[in-house]
């Protein structure tokens, strides 16, 4: 079985030891693992990078099955019917109202304020094809809501995903998310570097 470090006392958390002994035994079968130690925060921002497959996804439910975490992800608030919408929230969804008049940072910003321990999970990139800069959305969320950035990486070279480093954000958010970038970019490679 792959071993997977403890889960943080602050760290939300999700499932119980049949779902973590079912992720372990997942990442065992992918050979994958998890390197890093995760920060004792109740709430991060979470950059998973480089994002460049579908493959990013089998490997990432794995480790969060295999860790017992509840990461939250953004889903259009359309998708949230009965009774598909005591699913989607069971398993961390955020109901977004992405019309033009609605403020996406505003919403998750307060997500964060209404809820004890909340990471959220996005892909900067906002696509697996090539881009020339990150979407600055996650930056902005983050320093809307007071919490920090926590970089998470696959690394395919060496089968791991990388807890990486927590980012403090400066209010400057393209430098930000650039930052961030390179250093992703210069440190790890996805299952397809081309499109980094």
């Amino acid at each position: 079985m792959a071993v997977v470090p403890l889960l943080p006392e602050d760290a939300p958390r999700f499932g119980g030891s049949l779902t973590r002994a079912l992720g372990r035994g997942l990442l065992h079968l992918l050979g994958w693992r998890l390197e890093g130690e995760l920060p004792n925060e109740k709430k991060v921002m979470v950059a998973l990078a480089p994002h460049t497959s579908n493959w990013d996804f089998i490997v990432a439910m794995p480790v969060i099955m295999a860790l017992g975490i509840r990461v939250s992800y953004l889903m259009k608030k359309e998708a949230f019917i009965w009774p598909f919408s005591i699913l989607f929230r069971w398993w961390g969804g955020i109901p977004i109202d992405r019309s033009a008049s609605q403020d996406v940072v505003g919403q998750v910003a307060s997500w964060y304020a209404e809820h004890d321990a909340v990471w959220v999970a996005i892909t900067p990139e906002g696509t697996r094809k090539k881009v020339g800069q990150y979407k600055t959305g996650f930056v902005r969320i983050a320093h809307a809501a007071g919490v920090p950035v926590l970089t998470i990486a696959w690394d395919f070279p060496s089968k791991a995903l990388v807890v990486d480093k927590l980012w403090t954000t400066t209010g400057n958010h393209e430098a930000d998310a650039e930052r961030i970038r390179a250093h992703i970019n210069s440190h790890y490679r996805g299952a397809q570097p081309q499109y980094q």
